[in-house]
């Protein structure tokens, strides 16, 4: 019977008190003593304290008070169990059902398991009850001295265990152990209007002499204490952790319980009060006795078995009466690091010769084992069903658990933003051995096993067929704890169920495994989604669609967005049309299908109805069209006088309203022959600007050029004349095919304004085929340029044989045969160049075990005009005119060292050649021309202006074979050298 104590169980042994109070309830059968009033309880606590505990039990009704009435007369026998009998009836009245409070036994442990749907996003707290009622918050202190577990999976899920030997526990006849739990559920952390229910668990249980227990938060092991007969010619002489405490027995006072810790080099002991109060817990029941301690004890030790490290505690516990001294070994082991992962696979290996365990040991016989899932046990036919495998030998347990086996379950994760999983699976092996020292051993591991995060990025297909016009978008697969939540397509965020009513389709579709891909379908023509235009007749439908998720039961959020363009040949571009009046000038634009998100703006000014008054235009617009006025002088139209006449036009550009891009330009031109530009053959221009009525008290004689303080050459009341030269008054020149125009502005700004009110456009445009157009001015004349041609270049590359660069090989003499740790000299020269204004730069060098400067491998020389430098720097020498050498900006000189050439660690041996891509500079032009300023060649900033380097003035130059060769056959690390 679950839930309460069967009946049977009222008929109990009377007890004395017991050893350890915190942690226990039933101890050695005793001769009942007689105890005055003023005698302690069980607990050290006097006996008042049970009445008052039992009044704490319920409150009102006069059934209840003859029911509590009857405790107290039952004190003297078996008052623990009517207590715990029927506090289970009593606490569980007029609550909400509990059908979600699962309770079963496994094994040495009893197990209360709430399913997420009644505890998920409260607070939950557990608390022990003894046998006189009271309540005991479990904490982790007390959870892992009193043999408590508490565990929530990512599902929500809580499972409660309690060793059958915990604190509080009832026991009857020590095989039958009742654990009452209160649990207090609440919406809120302090616990307020929290809902309360008392579960009491029995379960029946039949002990091996000894058995270890390694839970998650705790070890335990438990021992037989029952006294046998000693059989006759049996003498202990082997020294054992046991006999060892032996002294600190002898000398203990009487009736006193004591345990010995056994560290490497020394021994511990204590008294039981102060084990207790240091975190571990010690209990006897009528015929064990149980020692528990966490996995970080003072005194635990890390052991290191088979290459497994265990957690381990070697005790013994002793109790000294008047003719009896009675030691019991406490060992404990458990592993702390016997879990690894691979690609796809768990692996957990036990060790099975523990040796903590088997001190004095020789001989281990009918070892067994058992593997199981969730507390439970599997058959063999189990185990090979779910693609376990377990590998059992003399020396160790291996258990293989592959990724997604059933017992486990996947679980979704945020990590930094990130999508990904873990597997997680609870594992249970039992290992039962008999030894000729110890007897029978149960050694029982709870394992919860998580494997590490693993990044899962979703995979976002487009399944778009563009003849449809739906965008088609799937983006999975996720976990079933995935849930899509929002969208974000363009700039606006909404809810699933919002976008529905937008004419989104969003749905979802469950494979086989059970995992989950969502799917978006938009149509071309959902509000957000972006148009832009490819040609004249194609234009692309973009949806940038950012996916919202959440995960459950955590809530953890994260989002993956895509961009996916889909080109359709059906665009039409806005037309515009227009013409000009005495007054205005007019256009009309005809709206297409591709600018339903373009704006309409004059210059920077966005055109609005109310932006457009303000600026004295007329602006009508509407789904179709939309029609602009603008008065004829208005200073947003741009005016240009050239020698043909004045013309003003009015720039409209259509710009995307979400990037602010321009997408398209439209223009409307009026010409005014009235107002010509006179350019004369001299260079000289000449134009006269009339006053603009647009421009209020416009001051004729305040009108000025580019360069401001170019002032009008006459001025009417109605008029100004410019007379200026093309090279003055801040004038321009561009070059267009055969033609060449200079460029002014004239410029009216209202007193005080920093912006002009008024500008136009003066040009002068001339044609340059076959004419030389001459300047003058008062101005000194220019400093004349040379001409220009092209022709080839012609290089030489040469060897020294000498530093002072006076002895080259000839062309018969290669191969030319160096050694290592010799110096190269090379020269390199433009030839039969009589001009001293060139300069050869080295742009880069490189050598090559061929002729072919493109070959591989290539070592490096010189780079972007530098020496190259390793362990073996190029030198740059300078070079000076002599009988030789007329201009020396012609040629330049470096020297390599052999070194230089590295392949495998070892110099290079064999044909070599180098290589050098030269420009020819103009330097006596001072300009930043990239090519022909350097720094490296020689140790000076240099200026000049390159040649144009698509007509051959840039070039290669390649030496002849060098054979190298080592006589010693030496590698590079004999000399010193090294490689990085």
């Amino acid at each position: 019977m679950r839930g309460s104590l069967p009946e049977r169980a009222i008929k109990m042994p009377s007890f004395t008190k017991s050893l350890l109070c915190k942690c226990g309830v039933i101890a050695q059968k005793e001769a009942p003593q007689r105890r005055s009033s003023s005698d302690t309880s069980p607990c050290g606590r006097r006996d008042p304290d049970k009445v008052e505990a039992l009044h704490q039990i319920s409150e009102g009704g006069m059934n209840r008070m003859k029911r509590r009435m009857a405790f107290i007369v039952a004190a003297g026998h078996g008052l623990t169990l009517l207590v715990g009998a029927l506090a289970s009836e009593v606490w569980t009245q007029q609550r909400p059902s509990a059908d979600f409070i699962v309770f079963n036994c496994r094994r040495s442990l009893s197990q209360i398991y709430l399913t997420a749907e009644n505890v998920l996003n409260k607070h939950v707290m557990f608390s022990a009850i003894d046998q006189f009622g009271r309540a005991f918050e479990i904490n982790d202190a007390l959870a892992t001295q009193c043999g408590y577990t508490i565990s929530h999976d990512f599902w929500g899920n809580i499972d409660f265990r309690a060793s059958l030997l915990s604190c509080y526990t009832v026991i009857v006849d020590d095989g039958h152990f009742t654990v009452t739990v209160q649990i207090d559920i609440a919406p809120t952390p302090d616990m307020s209007g929290s809902v309360r229910y008392v579960k009491a668990v029995t379960c029946p249980y039949d002990w091996s002499p000894r058995e270890i227990l390694c839970e998650t938060n705790y070890m335990e092991v438990s021992v037989r204490k029952k006294i046998p007969l000693i059989p006759e010619g049996i003498l202990q002489d082997e020294p054992e952790d046991w006999s060892a405490a032996f002294p600190q027995a002898v000398s203990g006072l009487l009736s006193i319980w004591q345990v010995v810790f056994h560290l490497p080099s020394t021994r511990k002991a204590m008294l039981v009060s102060d084990a207790q109060n240091a975190g571990y817990g010690i209990n006897t029941t009528e015929s064990r006795i149980l020692f528990r301690a966490p996995y970080n004890a003072s005194e635990a030790q890390r052991q290191n078995v088979q290459g497994v490290v265990f957690s381990t505690v070697r005790s013994t516990i002793f109790y000294k009466q008047r003719w009896v001294i009675l030691l019991v070994d406490t060992a404990v082991a458990c592993p702390i690091d016997d879990v690894k992962y691979t690609e796809g696979v768990i692996t957990w290996g036990v060790p099975k010769n523990i040796s903590p365990l088997l001190v004095g040991a020789s001989n281990i016989k009918n070892s067994r084992v058992k593997f199981g899932v969730n507390l439970s046990p599997l058959t063999d036919s189990e185990i090979r069903n779910r693609k376990y495998v377990v590998a059992d030998s003399n020396q160790a347990t291996i258990v293989t658990v592959p990724l997604g086996a059933y017992g486990g379950y996947y679980k979704t994760h945020v990590v930094n933003g990130e999508h990904g999983i873990t597997y997680s699976i609870n594992l249970l092996l039992e290992n039962v051995w008999e030894d000729n020292r110890w007897g029978l051993t149960k050694h029982t591991i709870i394992k919860e096993i998580k494997t590490p995060f693993e990044r899962r990025p979703p995979i976002i297909k487009n399944d778009t067929i563009p003849l449809t016009k739906i965008f088609n978008v799937t983006i999975g697969t996720f976990l079933p704890d995935v849930e899509l939540v929002n969208l974000t397509i363009g700039p606006v965020t909404l809810p699933v169920q919002e976008s529905v009513k937008l004419g989104y389709t969003i749905f979802s579709v469950t494979h086989p495994n059970g995992s989950v891909t969502f799917v978006l379908k938009v149509p071309f023509g959902a509000p957000n989604v972006k148009k832009e235009y490819v040609t004249d007749d194609i234009r692309d439908y973009i949806l940038n669609v950012t996916f919202g998720f959440k995960v459950f039961p955590s809530n953890e959020t994260f989002t993956y967005s895509t961009i996916i363009t889909c080109p359709l040949p059906d665009a039409v571009l806005p037309v515009a049309s227009g013409y000009c009046d005495q007054n205005n000038l007019n256009l009309v634009v005809i709206r297409g299908n591709v600018d339903t998100n373009w704006l309409p703006y004059v210059k920077n000014l966005p055109l609005t109805p109310e932006t457009a008054q303000r600026q004295g235009f007329v602006f009508n617009a509407n789904r179709t069209h939309f029609m602009l006025v603008v008065p004829r002088y208005s200073t947003s139209i741009l005016y240009e006088v050239s020698n043909k006449m004045l013309m003003g036009t009015l720039p409209l550009t259509l710009k995307d309203g979400s990037t602010g891009l321009p997408m398209h330009d439209f223009s409307i031109s009026c010409m005014d022959p009235k107002q010509p530009i006179d350019c004369l053959p001299n260079g000289t221009m000449a134009v006269t600007v009339t006053k603009i009525t647009a421009v209020p008290n416009m001051d004729p004689s305040q009108l000025v050029l580019r360069d401001k303080r170019c002032k009008p050459a006459s001025v009417t009341e109605r008029s100004a004349t410019f007379i200026f030269a093309a090279s003055k008054c801040g004038t321009t020149r561009r070059f267009k095919q055969t033609t060449m125009t200079y460029e002014n502005e004239i410029s009216y700004f209202s007193p005080g304004m920093s912006d002009a009110a008024y500008k136009v456009k003066v040009a002068c445009e001339y044609t340059i085929n076959e004419t030389l157009l001459l300047q003058y001015g008062f101005d000194d004349n220019p400093t004349p340029s040379a001409q220009t041609a092209y022709g080839s270049l012609a290089l030489v590359m040469r060897l020294s044989k000498d530093m002072p660069y006076t002895d080259f090989y000839e062309v018969v003499e290669y191969p030319v045969v160096r050694y290592l740790r010799e110096s190269l000299y090379f020269e390199v020269e433009l030839l039969y160049s009589v001009d001293p204004r060139l300069e050869l730069f080295l742009e880069t060098c490189w050598a090559t075990a061929s002729s072919d400067r493109g070959s591989f491998p290539k070592w490096d020389v010189v780079v972007n005009s530098c020496e190259y430098s390793e362990d073996y720097k190029t030198i740059f020498h300078p070079v000076n005119a002599d009988t030789r050498v007329k201009f020396p900006s012609h040629l330049k000189r470096f020297e390599v060292k052999m070194f230089t050439f590295v392949q495998e660690e070892r110099a290079y041996l064999g044909e070599i050649y180098f290589h050098c891509s030269v420009v020819i500079c103009n330097a006596d032009q001072l300009s930043s021309d990239p090519l022909c300023t350097r720094a490296c060649i020689p140790d000076r900033q240099r200026f000049g202006r390159s040649v144009d380097t698509n007509h051959n003035m840039h070039g290669y130059v390649s030496s002849g074979a060098l054979l190298l060769e080592s006589e010693a056959g030496t590698n590079l690390k004999q000399y010193g050298a090294s490689l990085s």
